[in-house]
């Protein structure tokens, strides 16, 4: 059975394996910058960051043999902020961190629709049975009666159906199937007056991914339509939405991602808490292929897409206005300026040294560039 140190890899992504890894040793040194007086930021960024999450739960399982406490808690301890929020998101298993982002959305007063569709429209089925039995373990509940508490109608129906992990996973495709698929969607839509709701949910919720594919060129072929336009046009609301994230996650997931990080990066304010969710959990599958995406789509660099350091100015050695990193997206922000490093200077007057003491910057340089602050300073203004 899987459990929730199990750890999900893709050949595309931006964090790997750290060579020459020595779990007991990165414990150690974990423990010595978080002991006394002061934190010692950089050492748990550039170990945090620079190992797999696979490495990553070796050290909280070391770290917690010598320390006789749990390494989340003892960041949440010392850190602050969203880079506090970072460094926690990642020392999880995915699937807690999954069931943690999934029980967040659905807290409070309110429920965060497009947290729900993005997790439950993206992940696999294995996947999801992970997430369903982290959840359970954490909250004594299950996922499928909080959601069936905090959604209605036919969104609930796909999101439980997402959630009971009973998507097909093969990667074999059948024509017939696609051609048979293609018409159920079509009979239940374009022909008829009013929509058969639950069609769509059998064929969107249960196919796999490449099936889909097949399906949606079938359909297109029998309508004249595509998928998509279908949909806007015979659904609405949160259940519109689901299918339509289905859709495109069926026929480019990165692409998909690349839009939701658009839209987190739009407007006044920036949604870190959809920024942080999408850099984590998908560094060690197909961060690459989200960034190529992002330029191919919006024609910038994802890179530079977020704006907003320049407001950010450091009140001091190792710290950062606080209240600003809060207000406008936190760690993600030095993302924006990595794209032209030379931006640093004259936009928040620091040096090279100042660059490498702010955590946040230091994060994001680790985890896009695979280089620290001092190494890219060193290429770009030398």
């Amino acid at each position: 059975m899987a459990t929730m140190a199990s750890v999900w890899v893709g050949s595309r992504g931006t964090i790997r394996d750290y060579s020459g890894f020595n779990a007991s040793r990165d414990a150690d040194a974990i423990r010595r910058a978080i002991r006394g007086i002061g934190t010692d930021e950089k050492t748990l960024i550039d170990i945090i960051t620079g190992r797999s999450n696979a490495q990553r739960q070796l050290i909280a399982k070391e770290y917690k043999a010598a320390a006789g406490k749990e390494l989340k808690d003892a960041l949440k301890g010392d850190l602050s902020g969203n880079l506090e929020s970072v460094m926690v998101a990642l020392v999880m298993p995915p699937a807690l961190f999954d069931a943690k982002q999934l029980k967040k959305s659905m807290k409070g007063s309110g429920t965060d629709e497009q947290a729900l569709i993005e997790i439950l429209a993206s992940r696999t089925s294995k996947q999801m049975k992970e997430v369903a039995q982290a959840y359970y373990t954490v909250y004594k509940k299950s996922l499928g009666d909080d959601i069936s508490s905090d959604t209605t109608g036919d969104f609930r129906k796909a999101l439980l159906t997402l959630a009971d992990s009973r998507r097909d996973e093969s990667q074999r495709v059948d024509e017939q199937v696609a051609k048979k698929d293609a018409q159920i969607l079509y009979n239940a839509g374009e022909k008829r007056w009013g929509t058969d709701e639950d069609k769509f949910v059998e064929v969107l919720c249960f196919s796999s991914f490449p099936q889909l594919k097949l399906t949606f060129d079938e359909y297109r072929n029998l309508s004249g339509k595509k998928i998509e336009d279908s949909i806007k046009g015979e659904l609405s609301g949160h259940f519109e939405d689901l299918l339509l994230a289905i859709v495109k996650c069926a026929n480019n997931t990165p692409a998909f991602f690349a839009e939701r990080l658009n839209k987190c990066l739009k407007g006044a304010g920036t949604d870190e808490f959809t920024l942080n969710r999408i850099l984590v959990s998908r560094s060690e599958i197909d961060l690459l292929d989200i960034r190529a995406e992002y330029k191919r789509l919006y024609g910038v660099s994802l890179y530079s897409a977020i704006k907003v350091l320049e407001e950010v100015h450091p009140k001091g050695k190792g710290q950062v206005n606080g209240q600003q990193m809060q207000r406008r997206g936190g760690f993600g922000h030095p993302d924006g300026i990595l794209f032209n490093p030379s931006l640093l200077l004259p936009n928040l007057k620091l040096n090279c040294r100042h660059t490498r003491e702010i955590p946040e910057i230091r994060w994001c340089f680790l985890m896009f560039w695979h280089k620290t602050c001092q190494q890219v300073a060193t290429i770009c203004f030398s």
